[in-house]
């Protein structure tokens, strides 16, 4: 069972990660936010590709669920931390983390 706490620490472990308020969450980024942390330390939100998205809630959906709205359509989904070990949580966090990284100059999207 994976914790606030874990998330906090396995996601400022990786390379170029900080922490910073978003609204009412805790927000960790390298060039943009890839996830945000509830108040409450049960949840996060974390950014996946759609596809990526997909696999996850299908293949853990006591675990992960889209958000229900345009973000969520982006490929923002959440995860409920207590159904997660903390491999599965870290193994989230780098996926997530990956597409965070600063784009490649000249290059648009």
């Amino acid at each position: 069972m994976a914790t606030g706490d874990d998330l906090r620490r396995l996601a400022l472990g990786l390379d170029g990660t900080t922490e910073a308020p978003h609204f009412d969450r805790a927000a960790f980024k390298v060039a943009r936010t890839y996830v945000t942390l509830a108040p409450d330390a049960c949840t996060a939100n974390f950014k996946f590709s759609p596809d990526e998205q997909a696999l996850k809630c299908a293949v853990a959906p006591d675990a992960f669920s889209v958000i229900p709205n345009a973000w969520g359509r982006q490929g923002w989904t959440t995860a409920r931390l207590a159904k997660l070990t903390e491999q599965e949580l870290d193994a989230a966090l780098r996926l997530a983390w990956a597409h965070a990284q600063p784009r490649p100059r000249g290059r648009r999207r």
